[in-house]
Order: C-alpha cells, then sequence, then structure tokens
C-alpha cells in the first residue's frame, strides 16, 4: 500500500458535529414550499448538493418533466440557504469526537487535509470561520483546502470532482496515496467513484455503521481519529 498523503475529510456529520440541525433547516424550507418528504428520505440525500436534492424532491413529489420543478427547487433552496446560514451563525459549532486529535497529527506526519462538503461556498466558509479553520495550502495547523461544488462547476457528490480539484491544489498526483472519509452513503460513492486508495465511513455521524454498511467501503470506523490506523 502507497503511504497517504491526502486525506479528505466530509465537514458536516464527519469534521464538524451534526445534531441533525441540516435536516432540520432543510426540512423547515420544504415544509415552507409544500415539499413533503419523509425524515427517511431526507437522510438518505445528506451529502448531495442541496439544490439537487430539491430537484429530486420536487420531481417525486409531482413528476417528471413538470415546468415548475425548476423553479420550485430554486425558491425551496433559496429559503434553505437562509435558515441554514442564520442557524450557523448564531448557534454552537463543534467538531467531532476526534478531529482535532486527527489534524494534529496529521500534521506531525506531513499529510495534507482537505474539507470537502455539499454545502455552497457561503455557509462553508461560515463554518470555518466559527470554528477558526482558516484554510491554507501551507497551514501548519488546522487545514490545508475547503472544497465546495462551487469550485467544481457544481458538481456535488457522487462525482469525483471535488477529490480531483484537492490533489490538483495540493501537488497529489497519485489517487493511491489519498483517503477518503465520510459519514454518508454518498461520501463512500465518492471516494470510490474517484478511486482513491482507501474510502472509509465514519459511523457517529449521520448514519450508523449498519446504514453505512452495505456500501461499498475499505472499512467503517468508530470515530474520525481512528483514520490513524490506516495512514
Amino acid at each position: 500500500m502507497n503511504q497517504i498523503k491526502l486525506v479528505v475529510l466530509d465537514m458536516a456529520g464527519t469534521t464538524v458535529l451534526d445534531q441533525h440541525e441540516v435536516e432540520h433547516c432543510f426540512k423547515l424550507a420544504a415544509q415552507k414550499n409544500g415539499l413533503h418528504s419523509s425524515d427517511e428520505r431526507i437522510l438518505a440525500l445528506q451529502g448531495y448538493a442541496k439544490l439537487y436534492v430539491f430537484t429530486l424532491l420536487w420531481t417525486e413529489q409531482i413528476g417528471e418533466g413538470d415546468p415548475r420543478i425548476t423553479e420550485l427547487a430554486a425558491k425551496s433552496y433559496a429559503d434553505f440557504k437562509e435558515i441554514l446560514e442564520n442557524h450557523y451563525r448564531t448557534q454552537p459549532v463543534y467538531p467531532t469526537e476526534g478531529c482535532l486529535e486527527l489534524f494534529k497529527a496529521l500534521h506531525a506526519k506531513g499529510i495534507k487535509i482537505a474539507l470537502t462538503t455539499g454545502f455552497y461556498r457561503e455557509v462553508a466558509d461560515i463554518i470555518l470561520g466559527r470554528l477558526g479553520w482558516v484554510p491554507s495550502l501551507d497551514a501548519t495547523s488546522g487545514i490545508h483546502l475547503s472544497v465546495t461544488p462551487d469550485e467544481v462547476n457544481g458538481e456535488g457528490r457522487p462525482s469525483p470532482a471535488m477529490i480531483y480539484y484537492a490533489m490538483e491544489k495540493l501537488g497529489v498526483t497519485n489517487l493511491s496515496e489519498v483517503l477518503n472519509v465520510g459519514d454518508t452513503p454518498v461520501d463512500l460513492a465518492f471516494g470510490k467513484n474517484a478511486g482513491v486508495g482507501i474510502a472509509l465511513g465514519v459511523c457517529n455521524g449521520t448514519h450508523t455503521r449498519e446504514q453505512l454498511e452495505g456500501h461499498p467501503n475499505d472499512g467503517l470506523i468508530e470515530k474520525i481519529s481512528d483514520v490513524l490506523t490506516y495512514v
């Protein structure tokens, strides 16, 4: 196995403590616009770009090809953005268990750290700012890079575009030297679609071990600092 040079980590639920606030904000925006979707369906779509999710759910509700879908999805997404930004600006934001320990250890090993997310840039920056994680390619603590779908022409997970972007920016050319971690099924698909050396799921985020184990993966870990057993 090649030495890992880049660890790519999801944000909400993986490195940023998620107490289901994203799902709650999403559901508030859905309800405001008359979109009806179960908690289970919303959870299953965690990790995807949110405009895509609204478009998908509206299509499921009113039927494929309905001319109202684009407008309804855009309005729902705009309300979601407002609700979510207000939440993260006004409520405490915490790292997940083991996250800071992992960052410190990865820096000690000379391994680059990139965060990816289904969030758009503005809300990602609010969260990073609240945590004090200012991205720098030369970082000696915290993270080296943050990537949102905004940086890759809107290509959210499961497209591998954000991983490839992180590799390019951080000077890593060999996929076998990349480890990807997330707490949702689409995070696992993200890593597998990219062809990374190791694609892991973490089981203390939005999804349990039972919910993740049926999806292709290279290992399931209990907390994010358990990544250290792979690098």
